[in-house]
């Protein structure tokens, strides 16, 4: 009799049970974080409502030459291509060479992310998030934000999805950066000044918000307009900073939000508010009438009238 070996095979169902159980494992898998050389680093500032944040890694100048020309075995490399390869960096080779791209930090691309749209030393560059790289030659920088946000490197740079590059000029100065870093400052009301720097050479270039009050009356619509029913505070906080703060041609607008706060439900704080617009806009009689009536129901809510009480008595007086 002839014996004969039987092969055997896991049956398909149960193959995938067990790719489904190795795919949740890797699903579920945490994000192992150990300590890099370049460590990471972010800034932010806030110009009128509009947030800038750059994110970053920092490398050392460790006694390297940072800049400098590619040595002649690097210029095969043609163009604006990345030599920002330390596994292939040839000995003696500058960190950053002039005239190509670099991702302007370590690790992964340096990330620009603005939440409205702003100029770049006078150039547009919409709401978004951006990788930043540069290309640094000795007098002159080009910074480009590029579409793809989140790239290690330069290495698949792409600038067919460049939206933006801008020119910057290079300073030099005497105090040596040891890590990279990026500053904003100074600021202004519209405008702030973003600053590269590492080893001795700084590189500045500026944000500016084209209209705050444009973007900030466009933020207080979307955000009046999606307040819940029941929500009178925050019509009230928009109604209230437009009075104060906005042009002439806005206090509409800002009465208009008071009285929709007032109609969600009246309390001493929007009532009394109200009564200091009306009086802000030469509107007394009306006024003095509506700060009786927020005094009224503050006292029904037990709520401290005191202060407002003295403004009232002065407001009767013209002394304000």
């Amino acid at each position: 009799m002839i014996s004969r070996k039987r092969s055997y095979s896991l049956p398909s169902y149960s193959l995938i049970a067990v790719l489904c159980v190795l795919s949740i494992a890797s699903a579920t898998s945490a994000q192992i974080q150990t300590p890099r050389p370049s460590q990471k680093a972010s800034v932010m500032q806030r110009i009128g409502v509009t947030d800038v944040t750059i994110t970053y890694s920092r490398p050392g100048v460790k006694g390297r030459q940072i800049w400098g020309d590619p040595l002649p075995e690097q210029l095969k490399t043609t163009g604006e291509a990345t030599l920002d390869n330390q596994n292939e960096r040839p000995k003696g080779a500058p960190i950053v060479p002039w005239g190509h791209m670099w991702r302007t930090g370590a690790n992964e691309a340096t990330q620009f992310v603005v939440t409205d749209d702003v100029l770049i030393n006078g150039q547009k560059l919409p709401a978004g998030s951006y990788s930043l790289h540069t290309i640094p030659t000795k007098n002159e920088w080009t910074i480009v934000f590029n579409g793809t946000a989140n790239q290690w490197g330069s290495f698949n740079y792409d600038p067919a999805k460049d939206t933006l590059r801008v020119k910057a000029k290079p300073e030099s100065v005497q105090t040596n950066q040891e890590y990279l870093a990026f500053t904003i400052d100074p600021v202004a009301d519209d405008t702030a000044q973003v600053n590269f720097r590492w080893e001795k050479v700084s590189v500045p270039f500026t944000v500016k918000v084209p209209d705050v009050a444009a973007v900030t009356m466009t933020k207080l619509k979307a955000t009046v307009g999606g307040a819940k029913p029941d929500d009178w505070r925050t019509p009230m906080q928009a109604g209230a900073y437009l009075i104060n703060n906005a042009t002439p041609a806005d206090d509409e607008q800002g009465m208009a939000w008071l009285d929709q706060s007032i109609k969600v439900k009246e309390t001493f704080d929007n009532l009394r508010i109200k009564a200091n617009a009306l009086y802000k806009l030469g509107k007394k009689e009306e006024a003095i009438a509506l700060g009786e009536q927020a005094i009224q129901r503050g006292k029904a809510d037990k709520a401290d009238t005191s202060a407002f009480e003295k403004r009232l008595a002065d407001m009767k007086a013209g002394k304000i």
